[in-house]
């Protein structure tokens, strides 16, 4: 995920949590309605004025957008890794090869029973 979409994606939560329209944010902020839609889609980078400008419109400290535009790109990160790592086992010989989608938790979870501890006693 790209940072212009991660802040976009919080500043249109931002704005719909608070049930206020792209007119009503775009006209506190100062910025045209079509610009501040290209910014919470991703389209275009906004300069730290024009993020000071929309936030103060929200009534947001920028500090607090930022560190939710961290926290979701770490997530991402993380969910991207996670995903990475599962497609690399399925593509290994024995580890979910042949159509069989296990994920990096259950290719790397082994269970070790001392020898004889899963035999019954045979009757004769």
């Amino acid at each position: 995920m790209l940072l212009r979409d991660a802040l976009g994606e919080t500043l249109r939560d931002a704005r719909t949590s608070q049930n206020r329209t792209l007119r009503d944010v775009s006209t506190a902020a100062n910025v045209s309605l079509g610009y501040l839609s290209e910014v919470e889609r991703g389209r275009k980078e906004a300069s730290s004025e024009l993020l000071a400008s929309i936030c103060d419109a929200l009534e947001l400290q920028m500090s607090d957008v930022l560190d939710t535009v961290s926290r979701n790109l770490r997530s991402d990160s993380r969910i991207a890794a996670a995903k990475n790592r599962v497609i690399e086992n399925s593509s290994k010989p024995g580890l979910g090869s042949g159509g069989d989608h296990r994920s990096a938790m259950e290719t790397s979870l082994r269970i070790v029973l001392p020898y004889g501890a899963g035999r019954t006693a045979s009757v004769a």
